[in-house]
C-alpha cells in the first residue's frame, strides 16, 4: 500500500516520491538559487526594513504571459513561519503540476520575514515551555500577519488559496474570516488522502491509528486530531517523557550541528509510535523533515503532510480550469 518512501497511497494515487531530509532541501535551495540568477522562472524581491507592520514585502511570483493574476485557478500561498518551507512546497507545485506535460498552474506568493522575527525562532533555541509562551504572546500579531498576506494575495488575483506552514494552520478558521476563496487545510488534505487509501488496522481495536511528531503539539496536534478522528483514524501521540527526552533532545542536537544525534533520536521517536501500532507516522514539523537522509528505510512509514497539501492545491487548480474551458 505505501510506496516504500515518505509518501502513502502511491498506488492508489499514482504520484512520484517525494524526496525528504537534506538531499531534498539542498536540491531545492540549488534549484532556487538558478531560477533566481536566470532571467525567466522565479522571480524574488525582497525588502527586509526591520518593520512589522507591513507583511508581505516579499513576493515570489510565477512568471507567465502577463495574464497570471486574471487567470481562474490561480493559487496564492500564504507563507508561514519558514521561507525555505515556502520555497520546497512551491518546488512542489512546480514539479507535480508540470508533470505527464501538463503546465504548472499559475501561482503567487507572499512571504515576508516577519513571523520568524517576532517569535525569535532563529538563533538560540527555546525551551518547549518558552517556545509556547512566545507563540501565544504574538498570537494576534500572527493572525493579523497572515490576514495581511491572505488579502495581498486575493487582491493580487488569487482564486484559491493554501498555507504551506504547520503551526499557522492553528488559525485557519480567524484567517480565513471573511473570505469567500476556497482555502484548503493540511489536516482535511490527509485525512482525505488516508481515507483513500483504504488502510487497514494493525492492531486488535480494529482502529486506523495514525502517529504524529511535531515540535509545536499545544498548537498543532489539536487540529490533526480533530480532522483525522473526523474520518475514524485515531491519532497518537508520544507520549510526555518520550517529548521531552527524545523529541526535545533531537531538535536541540539538530541546532548544535549535531546530525547524527538528531537523526538517532528522531528514529527512536518514531520507533515508539510505530510499536503503538500505528500504520504511518505524520512528520508536521518542517525541522523534523530535514533531519534523515531520504533514503533512511524508517521513512518508509512516515509522510509529510504538505505533500497532501500540495497534491490537493494542484488537484483544485486543474479542475477549476477544466470547468472555465467548457463554460
Amino acid at each position: 500500500m505505501i510506496e516504500r518512501g515518505i509518501l502513502m497511497s502511491a498506488q492508489t494515487l499514482n504520484y512520484p516520491p517525494f524526496l525528504t531530509g537534506d538531499a531534498f532541501r539542498k536540491k531545492t535551495q540549488t534549484r532556487c538559487r538558478e531560477r533566481l540568477n536566470s532571467s525567466t522562472g522565479l522571480q524574488l524581491s525582497s525588502e527586509e526594513n526591520g518593520n512589522y507592520a507591513e507583511p508581505g514585502t516579499s513576493l515570489v511570483r510565477c512568471e507567465s504571459s502577463g495574464s497570471l493574476l486574471s487567470q481562474p485557478n490561480t493559487v496564492g500561498v500564504i507563507g508561514g513561519v519558514s521561507v525555505l518551507s515556502t520555497l520546497i512546497f512551491l518546488e512542489k507545485l512546480a514539479c507535480w503540476g508540470s508533470r505527464n506535460g501538463r503546465e504548472c498552474p499559475p501561482f503567487v506568493v507572499s512571504s515576508d520575514p516577519v513571523l520568524s522575527k517576532v517569535l525569535s525562532f532563529r538563533g538560540p533555541l527555546p525551551s518547549a515551555r518558552s517556545r509556547i509562551d512566545r507563540i501565544k504572546l504574538n498570537q494576534d500579531l500572527l493572525i493579523e500577519n497572515l490576514r495581511s498576506k491572505r488579502n495581498f494575495l486575493q487582491q493580487s488575483g488569487a482564486q484559491g488559496l493554501a498555507m504551506p506552514c504547520h503551526l499557522s494552520h492553528a488559525w485557519h478558521s480567524e484567517i480565513s474570516e471573511d473570505s469567500s476563496l476556497p482555502f484548503l487545510h493540511v489536516g482535511d488534505c490527509v485525512a482525505m488522502e488516508l481515507k483513500n487509501a483504504k488502510l487497514k488496522p494493525i492492531h486488535a481495536a480494529g482502529t486506523v491509528r495514525i502517529g504524529l511528531l511535531t515540535m509545536d503539539s499545544v498548537f498543532v496536534a489539536t487540529y490533526y486530531q480533530e480532522k483525522l478522528q473526523s474520518q475514524g483514524f485515531e491519532v497518537v501521540l508520544l507520549d510526555k517523557a518520550t517529548e521531552e527526552h527524545v523529541l526535545a533532545p533531537a531538535l536541540e542536537a539538530l541546532y548544535r550541528k549535531d546530525m547524527e544525534g538528531a537523526r538517532n533520536l528522531l528514529r527512536i521517536a518514531i520507533h515508539v509510535l510505530l510499536v503503538r501500532a500505528v500504520n504511518v507516522v505524520l512528520l508536521a514539523s518542517d525541522d523534523l523533515l530535514g533531519v534523515l537522509p531520504h533514503n533512511d528505510p524508517i521513512l518508509r512509514k512516515c509522510i509529510d503532510p504538505m505533500d497532501a497539501l500540495a497534491r490537493s492545491i494542484i488537484h483544485w487548480a486543474e479542475t477549476t480550469a477544466q470547468v472555465h474551458k467548457k463554460l
